[in-house]
């Protein structure tokens, strides 16, 4: 059996992927791709709307995603399905978190600076702007 020393990961300054094969290692944080096949797991400190590209819709065609709100206060809004109806919004407090349907448009607005952690499968993940905003 061999030792490999451990030393702490900055979890504001990396992302956790996880692979496949059981492998986790620490790696640079990508919001819109990452490693193919790996879960990544990303902490960000946000102060402002712009910080969680409120201005964006977000949608992760390959797997469900975790939000998960560590300190402060934000709103998880889902794009409407149909013409007629509005946004959903999911109020998240610190300690809770929401599931994001695979392949389901979302977005976030801070009520307060916030710790957040995300969890998904970054492959394939598409941003786009939010109409009527600039």
């Amino acid at each position: 059996m061999t030792t490999t020393p451990v030393s702490p990961v900055d979890l504001f300054a990396s992302a956790l992927h996880i692979h496949p094969d059981g492998g986790v290692r620490a790696a640079e944080r990508r919001m819109t791709s990452g490693d193919p096949g790996a879960w990544q797991i990303a902490t960000f400190h946000v102060e402002n709307d712009a910080e969680v590209h409120a201005d964006h819709w977000e949608m992760h065609p390959e797997a469900e995603e975790a939000v998960c709100c560590l300190t402060g206060g934000v709103r998880l809004y889902f794009r409407p399905t149909g013409p007629d109806e509005p946004e959903h919004m999911v109020p998240l407090r610190a300690g809770t978190a929401a599931i994001v349907p695979r392949g389901r448009w979302h977005r976030l607005e801070l009520d307060t600076a916030s710790d957040l952690m995300s969890i998904t499968l970054r492959r394939g993940t598409r941003l786009e702007r939010r109409a009527g905003v600039r």
